[in-house]
């Protein structure tokens, strides 16, 4: 199995599991900021903004986890982008065709 092609399954695999908290965060901010320009206080939306979810608090570390999320989310999709692009000729509508039905 090609380096390529473990890079495509891993980052594949994690981006669902990343998106989950990034768009909780992205989400729940600017929600916050928009209800705090109307002058409506939704202190609850911060604590979801800073992983404080109820029975499970992650504030020590979800910051950290967020930032890890993305720096491998986007190393990753780079270096996918990159590999294409350098592995040679692009390949023709057949090829592609013939491996639409090989997903692994």
């Amino acid at each position: 199995m090609s380096r390529l092609h473990l890079l495509r399954r891993l980052h594949r695999s994690l981006v669902p599991l990343a998106a989950l908290p990034l768009l909780l965060t992205a989400l729940s901010g600017s929600l916050y900021g928009a209800l705090s320009a109307r002058e409506i206080e939704a202190f609850w939306l911060i604590k979801l903004h800073t992983g404080n979810f109820g029975a499970v608090n992650l504030q020590p570390y979800y910051s950290t986890v967020l930032g890890v999320l993305t720096l491998f989310i986007a190393g990753s999709g780079i270096g996918l982008l990159l590999g294409r692009r350098s592995g040679g000729k692009p390949p023709t509508p057949a090829e592609r065709n013939s491996r639409a039905g090989t997903h692994s």
